[in-house]
């Protein structure tokens, strides 16, 4: 039986909560064949990021076209670019290999708030990338930087996730874990209806490479070929779980626990 194969496009985390490592942990945690292209490495633990080497354009456009060519994901996900340059290889490959069900999850802030995305990168990342994705998954924070403006409620998370639809995204879900409130509230914007996905909070420090665990999880079930409200609510799950059952590694933000049940097909 072939198995799926996805490709992340992301940063190294050498403490293994988030970035390349959080992505291949989740794909492999789905059932699916991991690949990469590696855009900077990063010597990062839970207390945050101590230094930062990005990689040529070219070598990351040599490692898409290596995995594009041979392998062929059935989906890709990006996460730390970094620059303005990477931006645009990344474009510029996913258009030149066609690949398909591109989630594009806009790193541009660390958990901890070091900045893993230079400003000027950010205007490329949106008329670049956001109109040849399946699905931008920014967080309220990134998703403000996107809209150029405060979102401070549930109802500024459909806003936002309308805007980025007309922007030129296919599908947007903002994630709300930044808000205050008892429930977590994600907001998907499919292109046609917005739905809203709600779960009780969980107190916890474990919270590293959520975002990069969410968008490899959705990558993966894309992969599958689930729907994408279904990969979703896949994803959703999984992150849940594996935030509440999380190893409580490190003295700051801690990983997740990427050995956390999936939802059975």
């Amino acid at each position: 039986m072939a198995r799926a194969v996805a490709l992340t496009i992301a940063g190294s985390d050498s403490g293994g909560g988030a970035g390349i490592q959080a992505d291949l942990k989740t794909f492999h945690a789905f059932g699916v064949f991991g690949t990469s292209a590696i855009t900077a490495v990063t010597a990062q633990d839970t207390k945050g990021v101590h230094a930062v080497h990005t990689l040529p354009p070219e070598m990351v456009r040599a490692q898409i076209a290596a995995v594009a060519q041979d392998l062929h994901p059935a989906a890709c996900k990006s996460g730390m670019l970094a620059t303005r340059e990477i931006v645009d290889v990344v474009a510029e490959s996913i258009r030149e290999h066609g690949l398909q069900d591109y989630v594009l999850d806009p790193v541009m802030v660390a958990t901890s708030g070091d900045r893993l995305l230079d400003r000027d990168a950010e205007s490329a990342l949106s008329t670049e990338l956001l109109p040849i994705c399946r699905l931008i998954t920014p967080n309220i924070d990134e998703a403000a930087i996107l809209v150029r403006r405060p979102l401070h409620a549930i109802e500024d998370l459909d806003t936002a996730a309308a805007y980025l639809i007309a922007l030129g995204a296919r599908a947007a879900l903002v994630k709300g874990g930044h808000l205050e409130g008892d429930d977590v509230v994600d907001v998907l914007h499919d292109g046609h209806e917005i739905r809203r996905f709600r779960r009780p909070r969980l107190d916890s420090r474990n919270t590293h490479g959520t975002g990069c665990t969410l968008s490899a999880a959705i990558a993966a079930r894309l992969a599958q070929g689930r729907p994408l409200v279904r990969a979703v609510e896949d994803a959703l799950d999984f992150v849940h779980r594996a935030i509440a059952s999380a190893p409580d590694l490190g003295a700051g933000n801690g990983p997740l626990d990427h050995f956390a049940s999936v939802s059975a097909d």
